[in-house]
């Protein structure tokens, strides 16, 4: 490393808060970029973005706002020591220290140690008082670079007598003490009922401080208590994995997760508490006392046999099915419902950005009747046998296409190998909805059960039952305690092959033609839309599109409109338009009320206007969270104002599109390109313009409030 991560000039005292947190973000992002070790704005939507996700207010009244990012060209440490205490979301109350972590997004294992030791460093009451008691920026970063690269110690004198209470035996289970990932912590004295051996896992979603913290939390817990502990933190810098011996002494396994973690199926049967990570922070010795709890109780939650690393559920439940009672930090089943279908959602849109730009690259490069002769060039033709003028049976009788040649040619391929991956689309969302849920022995039989949809023609809502229906039926068939001598086909075999003979079965006797007329009088209503209807559909489909800017609701109209793609109707193709275009009105709508009227707004909310053109542009709704967390009142109802007259207006001008992603950029794929973008236009002058009024009313209040205190 070139320079350390923390200098005296990455250190400001007693600062007055900007306002509220993302003020306070903007300004760390101000003090790490005036180091020259990144750039300003990519490093603090990189910040905001992270703590959209998770806040990073902690116990002790710090925050640590971090992320790894492209912005970063090395990595750095900053510390704001706020005058005022701003909130940023910790239940213990505001924070007056910010710990900014910046990391590139190719950051080596070495800086991670670094910033692992540091995370853990912050856990400790006494290293935070130190912080807050220095008198000088060159105070603080000596406080923390001692802690990150702490001085050579001296070699040890004789061992004196002490009371084994006192002194830790060294580990002689193979665990290295100073291993970067893995830590024990301290053995208590042995006693006629020695407590249960445990373990414990970490991680976070960035894998840089909340997966640190919460080791040190635990281990330091369950040092207090007289516990042995083993954690294993999955980070950033990579994992060093439990050795087989300690999984084979252990009694029970602590999951502290945000997100799904690795190697889950070593555990098979071991009793298990799950958290989020925070609590392992702010509640350590409350968990170990549950995890005690659960070692010594027959009927606690245990580690389903066919766990894995594949099978962690979408939402970081493992996607086990668990005997016993449940955690208290067990999800309810409508989010983990919520979670496996957004799962199975995230996975299918490469298919449907794949398959939908290849299908609209192959109509501009073959014309608008490739569709009908694509299959036959695509197979018949080559790039030495080019195809002529070729005949086809059109709505009026016999046609001939409007192309030939080299660019029939090629808009033949693109069209037959995006019509190839669209095909996907339902096997997909219905496969990877049952992995959400039950991990990998519910992939096979939700692709199955999703293929068999499109055979009976229920297309993407009888993926959406048979992925939920085989990811509930391979969960089940996970959680039973087969014998030995069958537990290693269950995952492989028996899993599968029950599972999919049940939820094809349920589609072909049972749900098929149900879903299928279903699924037909909803295309028959949607085509059939036109003039009131059909604007009535944009104007509600633009509202879900801006009440939550990317939230669940969000969400909602997104998932509708890319599984309609598959439909390939013209109404699927209006439908994917007018939510393309609503969801970009508010970052454009915001970034043009910030260059109108500067004076609205603070330093860093201009510079997040600015950037929020290019995020409006490629139809990246969360540019416009930042001024919504401001000022949701004034902000929201706005944006969602121009969002229905957009997709309202979408619709009026029969806009279609068939890319399901890239705003602007995927102009060749929208047709009529004119009507899409004045719908958008419309729309972003009306947000625009309320926000712009309702801000300005608000400011006018303000000042006449206090002209008359």
């Amino acid at each position: 490393m070139s320079e350390p991560l923390m200098t005296a000039d990455l250190v400001h005292l007693d600062v007055e808060p900007a306002g509220d947190k993302s003020a306070v973000i903007g300004q760390m992002a101000d003090l790490i970029a005036a180091s020259g070790r990144s750039d300003r704005d990519g490093l603090e939507a990189g910040l905001l973005a992270r703590e959209e996700s998770f806040a990073t207010g902690m116990p002790g009244g710090f925050a640590i706002p971090h992320c790894r990012t492209e912005a970063v060209h090395e990595a750095a440490l900053g510390l704001l020591r706020l005058s005022e205490p701003v909130d940023f979301g910790s239940a213990d109350g505001p924070a007056d220290l910010v710990i900014g972590i910046s990391a590139p997004a190719g950051t080596d294992d070495q800086h991670l140690r670094l910033l692992a030791q540091l995370s853990r460093a912050l856990v400790r009451p006494e290293f935070l008082a130190s912080l807050r008691a220095a008198a000088t920026p060159q105070e603080v970063a000596d406080l923390v670079m001692g802690v990150i690269e702490p001085e050579p110690e001296a070699e040890p004198e004789p061992a004196q007598s002490a009371s084994a209470a006192d002194v830790a035996p060294a580990p002689t289970d193979g665990t290295a003490a100073d291993a970067p990932t893995a830590g024990t912590s301290e053995v208590a004295p042995a006693t006629a009922e020695d407590p249960p051996v445990l373990l414990a896992i970490t991680s976070c979603p960035t894998g840089i401080a909340h997966t640190y913290m919460a080791a040190e939390s635990l281990e330091t817990a369950a040092a207090e208590k007289g516990v042995r502990l083993h954690v294993e933190t999955q980070g950033s810098g990579g994992i060093t994995p439990f050795t087989s011996e300690q999984i084979a002494e252990a009694s029970a396994l602590i999951v502290a997760a945000d997100v799904n973690i690795s190697g889950r199926e070593r555990f098979a049967g071991m009793p298990v508490i799950e958290h989020p990570v925070k609590r392992a922070i702010s509640h350590g010795p409350e968990m170990v006392d549950e995890a005690v709890a659960a070692a010594r109780d027959p009927r606690a939650r245990k580690v389903s046999a066919e766990a894995g690393a594949e099978g962690a559920g979408a939402d970081g439940s493992g996607g086990s099915g668990s005997t016993g009672t449940s955690s208290a930090a067990a999800v309810s089943w409508p989010k983990r419902i919520q979670a496996a279908v957004m799962t199975g959602v995230s996975y299918m849109i490469p298919f449907v950005a794949a398959g939908g730009l290849l299908m609209a690259l192959g109509f501009l490069l073959g014309g608008f009747d490739v569709s009908y002769v694509a299959q036959d060039v695509a197979t018949g033709n080559s790039l030495t046998n080019l195809p002529g003028h070729l005949g086809y049976d059109g709505a009026s009788g016999q046609e001939m296409t409007s192309r030939a040649g080299l660019l029939l040619y090629l808009g033949a391929v693109a069209f037959a190998i995006g019509s190839a991956g669209m095909g996907f689309l339902v096997a997909a969302l219905s496969g990877f909805i049952a992995f959400g849920l039950a991990g990998r022995p519910g992939i096979a039989p939700g692709f199955i059960g999703g293929a068999i949809s499109v055979t009976v023609g229920a297309g993407f809502l009888g993926g959406l039952v048979t992925g939920l229906l085989a990811g509930l039926i391979a969960m089940w068939l996970a959680s039973l305690r087969p014998p030995r001598w069958l537990a290693g086909l269950m995952p492989v075999v028996i899993i599968p092959l029950v599972t999919s003979g049940i939820v094809a079965g349920a589609m072909l006797l049972v749900l098929g033609r149900p879903l299928a007329w279903v699924m037909e009088a909803l295309q028959n209503a949607l085509t059939g839309m036109s003039g009131t209807s059909a604007i009535l559909l944009g104007v509600i489909l633009g509202l879900m599109m801006c009440v939550d800017l990317g939230g669940p609701i969000n969400k909602a109209a997104y998932l509708f409109a890319t599984a309609g793609l598959s439909q390939g109707t013209e109404a699927s193709f209006h439908i994917m338009a007018a939510v393309m275009a609503a969801g970009m009105v508010p970052p454009l709508a915001m970034a043009l009320s910030t260059a109108v009227r500067r004076s609205l707004y603070t330093q860093v909310e201009r510079e997040n206007g600015t950037t929020a053109w290019l995020l409006g542009a490629s139809f990246i709704s969360e540019g416009a969270i930042p001024f919504a967390a401001a000022d949701p009142l004034r902000v929201i109802p706005s944006m969602m104002a121009g969002g229905a007259v957009t997709g309202a207006l979408s619709m009026a001008f029969g806009v279609g599109s068939q890319a399901p992603h890239g705003g602007i950029f995927v102009f060749f794929a929208i047709s009529p390109v004119w009507g899409y973008v004045l719908a958008i236009v419309i729309g972003t002058l009306l947000a625009a313009a309320l926000v712009t009024v309702l801000k300005e009313q608000h400011a006018r209040r303000v000042r006449h409030e206090a002209a008359t205190a």
